[in-house]
Parts: structure tokens; sequence; C-alpha cells
């Protein structure tokens, strides 16, 4: 059996006497594409946060490829290869698409290290090829000269996910990466998005509202239920149990007009 390259065990997270998340025992694959579903603070976010180095668990373990990642503050984890994107858009909006793209791609490549950084030429060679691959890889090329703060809502979501892409993470988590989009939109931005991170190897998990969405693009699912995991499987199975529809995703009828959403 293959080594997890992510492995979570009796991962738990209190803010005084409130439980935001309680043992928690998750392992991922390489390559696998995992979709978290859950109601509003059913845990979700605070697990990804936890996971990034964003909150520090009260409890419990995280190894990333093998190493004990439990507690590193955000930077040091994301140096070691885990990224994250966040529901509004983490860009420059004063910069063009091609300038954040050439940060992002700038700052990937830097020593990992404070001072690295400080020093990076933004427009190195390497910098400028990664970039431009990205912005190819993410469908978003016609746009390189406009100004992030102007661009549809779509392409600021491909532009963000593209940007912590530029880093060479080996897992990638997306706190719902269709928020804010249109119905119309959704699918189309997920193909990219899922195309463009199989081309990568990388390993993903997505929170996402949407069951069509995690339905058709999640390999595996985790349903989070007050601060914990209380069913891990199949998109078709997780999604087509009675008690998931009850806590978390409501009726599902098959088809775009019985999409269910939490």
């Amino acid at each position: 059996m293959n080594t997890p390259i992510l492995s979570v065990r009796d991962l738990g997270k209190r803010f005084g006497s409130m439980v935001a998340a309680r043992d928690i025992t998750v392992s991922v694959p390489a390559h696998q594409t995992v979709g978290v579903i859950g109601s509003n603070g059913a845990g979700k976010t605070t697990f990804i946060n936890m996971i990034t180095g964003h909150l520090r668990p009260t409890k419990g373990t995280i190894h990333f490829e093998e190493r004990d990642i439990t507690g590193l503050p955000s930077r040091r984890i994301t140096a070691m290869g885990i990224s994250r994107s966040f529901q509004m858009a983490q860009i420059f909006p004063s910069l063009t698409v091609f300038d954040n793209m050439c940060a992002a791609a700038a700052v990937g490549r830097a020593p990992k290290n404070f001072m690295g950084h400080l020093y990076t030429p933004l427009r190195s060679q390497e910098s400028v090829a990664e970039a431009e691959t990205l912005l190819e890889l993410f469908e978003i090329a016609r746009y390189r000269h406009t100004l992030a703060a102007t661009l549809p809502q779509g392409v600021r979501k491909l532009l963000d996910i593209g940007m912590a892409v530029a880093g060479s993470p080996r897992l990638l988590l997306l706190d719902e990466p269709t928020s804010g989009i249109s119905i119309e939109e959704k699918f189309n931005l997920m193909q990219v998005v899922m195309s463009a991170l199989r081309n990568r190897k990388i390993t993903v998990l997505f929170v996402e509202h949407d069951m069509e969405i995690v339905e058709r693009f999640a390999e595996r699912v985790l349903a989070f239920y007050d601060g914990t995991v209380i069913a891990d499987g199949t998109p078709t199975a997780t999604l087509a149990d009675a008690r998931i529809q009850a806590l978390i995703s409501g009726p599902r009828v098959r088809g775009a007009a019985g999409a269910a959403h939490v």
C-alpha cells in the first residue's frame, strides 16, 4: 500500500469551551481528488486551516509525506509543498494578471526562507516562463495585460488558484472554489481547474457546497458534521446515503434540476 501524502490522526481544535473540530482521522494518497462537504460550522474550514498552519490544533497530529507538520507556521508548511486558496481570491488588484502570476512564480521559486523572498527578482527568466505556462494552463492568457481588479469573478478565481499552483505544491487545498460563481460558469471553471491540477499531478482537497460539483469532480468525499468526519467514501455512495442527506446535503434528485446545495 502506498504511503499517504497526508495523514491526519485524532485531530481536534477547541476555542475555549467551543469544539470546532474533534477526532478527525483521515489518510489521503497522492494524486487523489477529495471533496469535503458539510453544512456551515461543520468543521471543514477549521480542518483546512489546521493542515495549512493557519490554526494550531489542540490535539492530534498531521503528517505530510511522513513528516510531522503539526502546529508549524503556515509559511513553513507552504515551503514544504502544501498550498491553498481561499473563498475570496487573494490577488494583487493593482497589478496585471501577468504580473500577479509572475510574483507568485517568483515567490514559489525563491529560497525557502524569509530573506530569500525579499531578494527574489519578480521577473527572472524562470518566473516569467512559469507564469506564461500557468496562464495557458488555466486558460487566462488572453487577460494577461488586464488589471486584476477589473476581472470577472470566474477569472479572478482561476488566477488565484493558478497563483497557488505557482509554488509547485504537491498538495493543494481549495476552500469553496466555486463560491460567488454563476451556475453557468461553475462547471467550466472546475473543468479548467481540475485539468490543470491533473497536469501538475497535484493531490487536491476541495471544500464545496454544490453537490453536483462534488459528484462530478471528486474521486472521494469526506462528509463533516459537528466538527468531525461522519462519512468517507465515493461520491455516489456518500451522497446517496440517507443519513448524509438528512444531516448535510438534503434530498437528492438526479439531474441538474435536482442539484443539492449545503
